[in-house]
């Protein structure tokens, strides 16, 4: 089994999830909470990220992912599909 190493263009997608993040990490800090990135896997446009913080208990955060984080990355990133906690 051998590791797939990033390819420039993988890096730059993953880049770009990054800042997208950074958009919209501001609004979850106010409430406490924070998102990071976990992985992006570009065969399926697959990212995973993690929330932290208050965002772990609260009952809104799938609709937070849903229609807050994983909007603005693929507004950003045309090459994500989905994005997941991961």
């Amino acid at each position: 089994m051998s590791d797939k190493k990033n390819t420039k263009k993988d890096v730059s997608i993953e880049e770009k999830i990054k800042k997208a993040l950074e958009k919209v990490r501001p609004s979850l800090q106010a409430d406490g909470g924070d998102v990071e990135f976990v992985s992006w896997d570009e065969k399926s446009g697959q990212v995973k990220v993690s929330l932290t913080g208050m965002c772990l208990h609260c009952p809104m955060s799938a609709i937070t992912l849903e229609q807050g984080i994983a909007v603005e990355v693929k507004n950003a990133v045309p090459e994500v599909k989905s994005v997941v906690l991961g």
